[in-house]
């Protein structure tokens, strides 16, 4: 769908951003495929305390769910960046030969993004304020608009809450913990703090969106 076309479909910046994080988020579909491999390694490990093997069932579960997605030609997004962070926390986990190191670079990428968001809110520019720009065509014409810029500035926080919630749990059960009690810690915590966590923030980010009604303001075409 084109700019203009997203123009007419909402015609509020709170219908762009709900409709653009639904997108984001993938569905009860996209939540499943998340959460499976991440399941399926935690109950391999603590069952049979071999990481290869744990490791195989992960990667292999990632690559059914991506055929599955491309045999019924629907988009492999959501399973393609799962198995892309799988692969990579598999990597991880190889070269140390600690079933823990799966979860770390999980660990890494919400401490960065969470970062990456605060920096953006100190800075006035808020992540979440991108996603009305790609609805509009005008990637930074709502910044000058004071009020979006502070409801955007809300919407970030909810954003970026989950991140930092993942980070203070986890991290120290990867740095203090040890054994198969640090292993199964992680992979709940992972499973517990991963999609639900993030549907609660997006549930509390739709309740704030459904209090305003903030037109959009489409930029003007040059002469």
């Amino acid at each position: 769908m084109s700019a203009e076309a997203e123009d007419v479909a909402h015609d509020t910046v709170e219908a762009a951003v709900r409709a653009q994080l639904g997108k984001a988020f993938g569905g009860v579909r996209g939540i499943i495929e998340a959460a499976v491999p991440t399941v399926a390694f935690t109950v391999a490990w603590i069952s049979t305390e071999d990481l290869k093997l744990s490791l195989i069932i992960s990667i292999a579960l990632s690559v059914l769910l991506l055929v599955v997605r491309l045999v019924q030609r629907s988009t492999p997004q959501f399973v393609v960046n799962s198995l892309i962070g799988i692969a990579i926390g598999a990597f991880f986990a190889s070269r140390t030969g600690d079933a823990k190191d799966y979860f770390l670079p999980g660990i890494l990428y919400n401490g960065a993004y969470s970062i990456a968001m605060l920096v953006s809110i100190v800075t006035r520019w808020p992540l979440v304020g991108f996603l009305i720009g790609s609805v509009t065509g005008d990637p930074t014409g709502w910044h000058k608009d004071p009020g979006i810029v502070r409801l955007c500035t809300k919407l970030t926080w909810l954003l970026m809450l989950p991140c930092v919630v993942r980070v203070a749990v986890q991290l120290p059960v990867y740095l203090f913990g040890g054994g198969d009690e640090a292993v199964a810690a992680l992979g709940l915590a992972k499973i517990a703090m991963g999609w639900p966590l993030q549907v609660a923030a997006l549930a509390a980010m739709v309740w704030l969106l459904g209090r305003g009604r903030t037109p959009i303001k489409p930029p003007v075409a040059s002469a």
